[in-house]
């Protein structure tokens, strides 16, 4: 059985929070096969230390959440995202920039 805390939307997102909880949701859903370990997925959960992902795994799930939200993340951005929370604020900001 695989935890996942309960999503909290930070006070200080700019974005409509439903746009900012679709996008953790969904992230927290395509992830949650890849948490074999005890600890629940948080926002803070570093992508490829605190999962069982490899790269290729990262970049599909981040295809995904571009078809999802119609946006792209460029290739400069998508290599500096360590977390949940990055990856999100990553689609947000794309989302937002439209």
């Amino acid at each position: 059985m695989q935890a996942v805390q309960e999503l909290v939307v930070p006070a200080h997102t700019a974005t409509a929070p439903s746009l900012q909880f679709d996008v953790m949701h969904e992230i927290f859903n395509l992830l949650a096969p890849y948490n074999v370990g005890s600890k629940p997925i948080t926002p803070q959960t570093a992508i490829s230390k605190g999962l069982t992902v490899d790269s290729l795994t990262i970049m599909d799930v981040i295809m995904e959440l571009e078809d999802r939200f119609d946006v792209t993340i460029p290739m400069n951005v998508a290599a500096n995202i360590v977390t949940i929370d990055q990856l999100a604020e990553a689609v947000v900001s794309q989302r937002a920039g439209r």
